[in-house]
């Protein structure tokens, strides 16, 4: 299975966690929408993350476990500020229902999530000696 379709699905997980923490705290709950879509996105950074080195990538080929998880975190920091801009301009500026907003905001973010980790942190070492092939 292709590691797009794999990370599709492990992103599938991933947003139904997103979205479910959203839909309870902010929707039900009324909390304010920023800070829950902040938190259920890094809630569901690490559900992604988890899945993802069991599923689709292979860990620890080029970084320790901590320092793998620390730029997974990172990327999905550059994730979290176009998920929080993408949900801000759709809720008050164009005045989307909250959900609608949320699943637009979790959209946008997917392609660079995948691509930041498959190439930047979970990418195969190379080596520098290529084989001969006589």
């Amino acid at each position: 299975m292709a590691p797009l379709f794999r990370y599709f699905l492990v992103g599938g997980a991933a947003a139904l966690t997103d979205l479910s923490l959203f839909f309870l705290l902010a929707q039900i709950a009324g909390l304010p929408y920023l800070a829950v879509g902040a938190f259920s996105f890094l809630v569901a950074t690490f559900v992604n993350y988890v899945l993802s080195i069991r599923f689709v990538f292979r860990s620890g080929s080029r970084f320790s476990k901590g320092h793998e998880m620390l730029l997974v975190f990172a990327v999905s920091a550059i994730g979290l500020l176009v998920h929080q801009v993408v949900l801000y301009c759709a809720v008050d500026i164009l005045k989307f229902h909250l959900m609608l907003a949320k699943v637009s905001a979790t959209g946008s973010v997917f392609f660079w999530n995948f691509g930041a980790r498959r190439y930047f942190i979970f990418r195969q070492p190379t080596s520098l000696v290529q084989p001969r092939i006589n």
